[in-house]
């Protein structure tokens, strides 16, 4: 089991992984991930510009929308973690 178990550790192997410190290895991928999400964004909006493409500019800009987002949910479970 992996993800949600590491933030509400209700099962033994919740509390398992946080001891083993994979809790923390999956923040970390997750804060890759979503900073990924963003440069995909700018590069969809970037391409979408170069051809004039409006849909994919603005998949783009919500891609990086998404990315931003998610990000700042990081930002404060780092904050709530100290």
């Amino acid at each position: 089991m992996t993800g949600p178990a590491c933030l509400a550790p209700v099962s033994w192997e919740g509390l398992r992984q946080q001891r083993e410190g994979r809790c923390q290895d999956m923040a970390t991928e997750d804060k890759a991930a979503h900073k990924a999400t963003e440069l995909k964004g700018k590069v969809k909006e970037g391409v979408g510009d170069a051809t004039d493409d409006n849909e994919l500019k603005a998949e783009g800009q919500a891609d990086q929308a998404k990315g931003n987002l998610k990000q700042a949910g990081d930002k404060v479970k780092d904050a709530f973690k100290k």
